[in-house]
């Protein structure tokens, strides 16, 4: 078995045993499903996650560790992940060559050439590190106890000396490069100004959006496994249905089809995980190369280049990908894998000038600070924004999430949903509860969000702490936040309605939702005066009811006028008759001519903030169509106290 069956086989084993970690955290937590898997492995192996983590949040989650091992390995074997372990690069492979493989080798020769245009992947990778940097910067000065306060202006004075620097370095170009600082933090002013009405600041961790991993995590558990949930094949109980998920199927079928115009788009132009390998390999000890000068310049090793690294000539080892492919197509056997360098020379480092770097890196710096100007300085806040229980303050939280949908995939009711705008651009599709779609609200007895999130955005919580019992008594349940009643469209309020389905869901004990019961007479068109009556049965002189019209158990028989006559339960009625319940015989009997009201029993709801713990079913039971008569907002979180309904001290 040569070289590239053994790549094709890893690349396939790794991809399998991606989609088999989709499928787990869907399938339960029996000994051979969830339980004891890895699930987030691949995750961790992506150093660039915990890189972005460790300079938006200051901390790096143990399980990121991983990644220190894919950089070793790097450093020794090259950019080994993007062509034997990535399921994103490996999905891109196999799209390209079901494009290509009946064209002709000048046309794969001219496709696979390098273009300028593959430093893209460099810009984006510089510009985002910066932007962590920049926000790591800004919070030090915004925080002097957090932080060393020279260390923060150590930082401030670092930036400002990169701004300094790309502007010398653009020498006669100098209207050029501060066009470009400016217009890129001005767009990003301009999109926040027109999403947000002001101006936000952007969270310090995006890498989520473009990192390959995260990005296939995504699609995957948000687009194609929901798909194959309508086919019953997952053990899921209930088909998956996710808000706002046409726009990541549009962003990741673009990137698969971009592949019909050239292959493996994606990690040549744009993929910041690649140019962060890219800049590492050039310290590789392995490489691929020519062993001898005896070239022919045949460029048939440059075919089914997937990296378009130049092998013919002085090869890119920034793009290389170890695809290997150039070993398998070179008849002359000049190609190999080994430490000498190559015969036809090497180009080492990315194709990205210091005058680019310094570009790229002063407009990451400039985009936080800039829109920072509206004097806000934390993460948008909106009410409507009800986090996951465990989840840590918003501006934490903002930096840490990756948007890689672990935790919408594993909810067993689906109430986790990718967030659009609400959380602002920087929160885009980060998780966010939506109590309209799934089977039932956030589950008072379910942790498993928490316990499956690879950066600890989502804290690991007991139930205990959940619930506030044990040791978390005093503190108690976590609050994700509260309910509050629309009385203009709750149907005991406003339209004289009987429902109290709010109050008989709600899961807390002592129930967080109360009622009041009241009784209000039911309009009729024409007076009911009796004709005869008994102890259980009144008869009408004249057809004035429907039947069956009050038999729900909640109208009740009464008299006008005569206090001393309780109000009887209608149990039944003809168009003519009404039974009554016996249990509580009349005090006095009535008479024929008497007049009779017909009274409805309300019991209106109040929520109790203070026991109310914002877990939504009440909202997702709630009968009323359209919007919701009974809605969870944010307020009253356990995150922060800025939320708090009272604020201590103010009252």
């Amino acid at each position: 078995m040569n070289i590239l069956t053994t790549r094709r086989i890893c690349q396939i084993f790794f991809f399998v045993l991606f989609l088999w970690f989709c499928l787990a955290t869907t399938l339960g937590e029996h000994w051979w499903q969830l339980r004891g898997w890895p699930v987030n492995w691949i995750l961790q192996l992506d150093p660039l996650v915990g890189l972005g983590t460790l300079l938006a949040t200051r901390t790096l989650y143990a399980g990121l560790l991983w990644g220190l091992a894919t950089v070793v390995l790097t450093i020794v074997l090259g950019r080994f992940f993007c062509g034997w372990l990535c399921p994103f690069g490996t999905l891109h492979q196999f799209v390209g060559y079901l494009a290509r493989r009946k064209q002709s080798i000048k046309a794969k020769l001219a496709l696979n050439r390098y273009r300028p245009a593959q430093s893209l992947k460099y810009w984006i990778l510089v510009f985002m590190l910066t932007m962590a940097i920049a926000e790591l910067t800004i919070d030090a000065i915004r925080l002097p106890r957090t932080f060393p306060y020279g260390f923060a202006v150590l930082m401030t004075l670092a930036l400002a000396a990169v701004i300094v620097l790309a502007i010398r370095q653009a020498g006669h170009k100098i209207k050029k490069s501060i066009a470009a600082v400016l217009t890129v933090a001005g767009g990003w002013v301009l999109i926040s100004f027109l999403f947000h009405g002001d101006w936000r600041p952007m969270a310090s961790l995006q890498i989520g959006l473009l990192d390959p991993i995260p990005l296939i995590y995504r699609a995957v558990n948000l687009l194609i496994l929901p798909l194959i949930d309508q086919t019953t094949l997952t053990a899921a109980s209930n088909p998956r249905l996710y808000a706002g998920i046409w726009l990541i199927a549009a962003i990741f079928i673009v990137s698969i089809l971009m592949n019909l115009v050239l292959p493996r788009f994606y990690c040549r132009f744009v993929c910041p995980l690649g140019a962060l390998f890219g800049v590492l390999g050039r310290f590789a000890i392995w490489r691929i190369g020519k062993s001898r000068e005896e070239c022919t310049d045949c460029h048939l090793c440059e075919k089914n280049c997937e990296g378009a690294c130049q092998p013919t000539g002085r090869i890119r080892i920034a793009e290389c990908v170890l695809c290997l492919n150039c070993m398998g197509d070179c008849h002359h056997g000049l190609m190999g894998y080994h430490t000498a360098p190559s015969a036809g020379g090497e180009i080492l480092s990315p194709d990205l000038s210091r005058r680019e770097f310094l570009t790229a890196a002063a407009s990451g710096a400039a985009a936080i600070p800039l829109l920072r100007i509206g004097g806000n300085p934390g993460p948008n806040w909106n009410a409507r924004l009800v986090r996951p229980p465990g989840s840590l303050p918003e501006n934490q939280f903002l930096s840490r999430c990756i948007k890689c949908g672990q935790c919408m995939r594993i909810c067993p009711t689906n109430v986790i949903h990718p967030a659009g705008l609400t959380a602002g651009l920087e929160g885009l599709w980060t998780p966010v509860l939506n109590f309209r779609i799934g089977t039932s609200g956030c589950q008072h007895n379910c942790i498993a969000c928490g316990h499956l999130c690879p950066t600890a955005a989502i804290r690991p919580i007991s139930l205990e702490e959940r619930q506030g019992l044990g040791k978390h008594m005093e503190q108690g349940p976590i609050k994700i936040g509260t309910a509050f009643i629309d009385r203009g469209r709750c149907l005991p309020w406003a339209m004289d309605r009987p429902c109290i389905v709010c109050q008989e869901n709600c899961p807390v004990s002592p129930k967080a939702i109360f009622t009041r019961e009241l009784f209000e007479n039911v309009y009729m068109p024409h007076p009911l005066v009796i004709e005869y009556a008994d102890t259980t049965r009144i008869e009408f002189q004249t057809d004035a009811l429907a039947a069956n019209q009050f038999a729900s158990g909640d109208y009740f028989c009464f008299v006008p006028g005569s206090p001393g006559l309780r109000r009887r339960q209608i149990i039944a009625n003809t168009s003519r008759s009404l039974t009554v319940d016996g249990k509580f015989p009349f005090e006095h009997p009535l008479r024929a001519q008497d007049s009779v009201s017909i009274q409805i029993r309300l019991q209106q709801p109040y929520v109790d903030p203070k026991r109310c713990i914002g877990c939504g079913v009440c909202e997702h039971e709630c009968p009323v169509r359209g919007k919701r008569a009974i809605r969870v907002t944010a307020e009253n979180e356990s995150r922060t106290r800025q939320h708090a309904l009272i604020l201590q001290g103010n009252i």
